[in-house]
């Protein structure tokens, strides 16, 4: 159990360093950004520092898979602190939906003719923040249960 969790905790470093990548190497090569300055990509657009503010909850939500998986791998998955951590991650799942619903009102009022990207981009990410949200919190109402009878057994 200890070898799969490492090996699962180095996958979500991973997905997190490839986020991040992803997130600064993007705008560079954006459409309207490939011949600007690092200035004009980074001052000039407020749609990308709230992409960049509303990336927060999704790397406190890797952090927190990051520590639940610890707990897995050290046996201590019933605890209470797994069970916080899972709360954690559903909230972060749900603050996600807010922030996207958002850039898509941002995307809508925007002066572009072409929407359809951005908003379809918008709707996988809130289909896959509301598996995810609905899928942590089946799983933090069993780790709760499991915690309960646990301590009423010790």
């Amino acid at each position: 159990m200890k070898r799969i969790s490492i090996f699962l905790q180095v996958v979500l470093v991973l997905i997190g360093v490839g986020a991040l990548a992803f997130m600064l190497w993007e705008p560079h090569v954006e459409g309207r950004n490939v011949h600007s300055t690092l200035f004009e990509i980074y001052f000039n657009d407020p749609f990308l520092a709230y992409a960049y503010i509303a990336s927060i909850p999704f790397f406190m939500a890797l952090y927190q898979a990051f520590k639940v998986i610890g707990y897995a791998g050290q046996n201590k998955v019933f605890s209470q602190a797994a069970v916080k951590a899972m709360r954690t991650i559903k909230y972060c799942a749900i603050s996600i939906i807010g922030f996207v619903a958002v850039g898509e009102i941002f995307i809508m009022l925007g002066n572009s003719d072409d929407h359809a990207g951005g908003v379809f981009i918008g709707v996988l990410i809130t289909f896959g923040s509301v598996v995810i949200a609905t899928a942590v919190l089946m799983f933090e109402r069993f780790l709760q249960k499991a915690v309960d009878i646990k301590s009423d057994n010790d």
